[in-house]
């Protein structure tokens, strides 16, 4: 046999269904961040101010909402495993939307917990694990690109949405504001995103990862796509995953960080008002933020094609260290808006990161198993911060001790993914994962 018979060149799957798919899973990251994760930020000082509840008081509702948005991350995974992430983020979003409408209604603060906790639940189940896994499905070679792409559109909704819901509570009251975040994420999330373009896996449709079908004998076929891991993807069993050191790295990583992002989504807008701000020039920041995530979701997805996905996960925490260092230093707006570009891009990079080491490290197969698990242990540290935050500042009168606080973490962090090196099997597991 010829060399060019064994070795055919890559045939393109015509009409590649990959990137409309990819189009829909984004549109649900769209609509659920910028109308879950950072609404929340714009409406607690007014909420606070119109019912005399305690910064402290209200930001639990974030935290609650944030628990219910991440404990439940292992019953999603197995939720997409078994179903396919499409059912997931049809009636994910649907909850969702019910939810954030429903506090239209709230006039109580065990109200705003229910209600806020309720859209936790769905946007957990429709949210970025289960697009992710969208993503994770339909593109290998292009996996760290297609997370990226993903994630930059959750921050295109964080940069959007804020600025929008400020021009709502002027309008029509929050309540009303309310209202029309959760019809914005059914319509977005739920019917579009969801049920009309998304598709589960490119199997489904006759196609393959990448659109792009290797002419090869199976096994050469097999090998010639990275997976991750060092091709033992199938392997890596929840159980051989965190009876590894490596994992828990990860999870002190991306949890005390989670705790960093939390607190400052949360809280920002609140710290730059009693700093005298506009009420328009404090939710800008948020869109700062979310826009400069835009570029570090897709320049970390570009970057990580080429570089290792560790090392930039080191450089975004340099990186969000040195903007909570002008946060602490500065009260100007100029370099406010400075800290907000820098943080912006490092949790735009650390959003798209975070699911790319997974599928790096543990491969395609028990992507959403794992990531749930993981999101899960993260939660619990993250929907802490708004509520120590808020305690902090109420007994201080300052969110200095906060900021302090926060640089930390972010060492520690920096710290745990330095020594998170990629895991190995031993000899052993894999030929018992073979037999």
């Amino acid at each position: 046999m010829s060399t060019n018979s064994r070795t055919a060149s890559p045939v393109t799957v015509k009409s590649f269904y990959g990137w409309t798919t990819l189009t829909g899973a984004a549109l649900t990251a769209f609509a659920g961040y910028g109308l879950f994760v950072l609404s929340y930020g714009v409406f607690l000082p007014v909420m606070s101010s119109e019912f005399g509840w305690s910064r402290a008081a209200v930001g639990l509702g974030m935290s609650l909402g944030a628990l219910c948005f991440g404990l439940p991350s292992p019953l999603v995974g197995i939720s997409v495993g078994r179903f396919g992430a499409k059912i997931n983020l049809i009636i994910g979003n649907l909850v969702g939307a019910l939810g954030l409408a429903s506090l239209f209604f709230a006039r109580e603060i065990w109200q705003v917990y229910l209600f806020y906790s309720i859209a936790g639940v769905g946007c957990c189940f429709g949210g970025s694990i289960s697009a992710s896994s969208v993503a994770n499905s339909w593109f290998v070679r292009k996996r760290s690109l297609a997370i990226g792409i993903i994630m930059g559109s959750a921050g295109l909704g964080g940069f959007i949405f804020p600025l929008v819901i400020t021009a709502l509570l002027n309008t029509i009251g929050w309540k009303g504001s309310w209202l029309v975040l959760g019809g914005i994420l059914f319509l977005l999330g739920s019917l579009v995103g969801g049920w009309i373009l998304v598709k589960n896996k490119p199997e489904e449709m006759g196609q393959v990862p990448d659109g792009i079908y290797q002419q090869m004998p199976e096994q050469t076929r097999t090998t010639s796509i990275p997976s991750g891991a060092g091709q033992d993807a199938k392997a890596w069993t929840l159980r051989k995953v965190f009876s590894h050191p490596t994992i828990w790295l990860i999870i002190a990583c991306f949890a005390t960080n989670g705790l960093v992002s939390g607190t400052m989504l949360s809280h920002q807008v609140a710290y730059l008002r009693d700093l005298g701000s506009d009420p328009m020039v404090a939710a800008s920041t948020l869109s700062v933020i979310a826009g400069c995530g835009i570029l570090g979701s897709l320049g970390s997805g570009f970057l990580a094609m080429k570089f290792h996905v560790r090392h930039l996960i080191m450089v975004c925490l340099a990186i969000r260290l040195a903007a909570l260092a002008i946060l602490l230093t500065s009260q100007n707006i100029a370099f406010i808006y400075l800290y907000a570009m820098l943080f912006g891009i490092s949790n735009g990079m650390l959003m798209t990161l975070m699911f790319t080491i997974i599928a790096a490290y543990y491969g395609r197969s028990s992507f959403a198993r794992i990531q749930g698990t993981v999101f899960a242990f993260t939660i619990v540290l993250q929907s802490a911060g708004p509520t120590i935050a808020g305690a902090i500042h109420d007994s201080t009168g300052t969110y200095t001790p906060v900021f302090i606080g926060l640089s930390a973490l972010t060492v520690i962090g920096l710290m745990c993914v330095y020594f998170a090196r990629p895991p190995k099997l031993s000899e052993p597991e894999k030929g018992l994962a073979k037999a």
